[in-house]
């Protein structure tokens, strides 16, 4: 049997500063530096191999694009989804069920409340709310993202436990 990881971040801080629509917010200063910041501590722990999925939503493919950046992944490999701009676990997990078998390890750039609840319904740590740059990885026994059952939670990462280390 195999094992799929499953590394969730939620987009970086936004910025409320201009009057766009929702998914044409911009990221605000603090959500580049701490995006940055998570990302260049991840470098440590992430797998050789990945694939990045990312919601269209400004703020997201910001974050994705940074977090790429950071991890010297190409930006061409990032894929986006409309069906990622979701606040729903449930449109969250049906996303993940249908990524190819063929990937093992993935990155996905989200929303809340969607992120929070499906790592608490699929990880074994509960978490009261993902913050923004926030990272929780997932480990599933299974060789098919379609057969997703309860997972472990292998790492969470948060912006102020990195900044508390400075």
């Amino acid at each position: 049997m195999t094992s799929k990881n499953l590394i969730l971040i939620r987009h970086a801080k936004s910025s409320w500063d201009s009057f766009v629509q929702d998914i044409e917010r911009p990221l605000a200063q603090r959500g580049i530096d701490d995006i940055t910041l998570v990302a260049k501590e991840s470098i440590k722990f992430l797998p050789a191999t990945l694939i990045l999925f990312s919601s269209p939503a400004k703020r997201a493919r910001e974050t994705a694009s940074i977090f790429a950046k950071t991890i010297l992944h190409p930006l061409d490999r990032i894929f986006f989804s409309a069906d990622l701009y979701t606040f729903d676990e449930n449109k969250l997990e049906k996303f993940i069920k249908s990524i190819n078998k063929d990937y093992d390890n993935v990155i996905l750039f989200g929303h809340n409340d969607a992120i929070t609840n499906f790592v608490n319904k699929f990880g074994t740590v509960i978490i009261a709310n993902v913050p923004t740059s926030g990272l929780v990885w997932l480990q599933f026994e299974t060789d098919s993202w379609e057969k997703l059952d309860t997972g472990k939670t292998i790492k969470i990462m948060f912006p102020k436990n990195l900044k508390q280390k400075e």
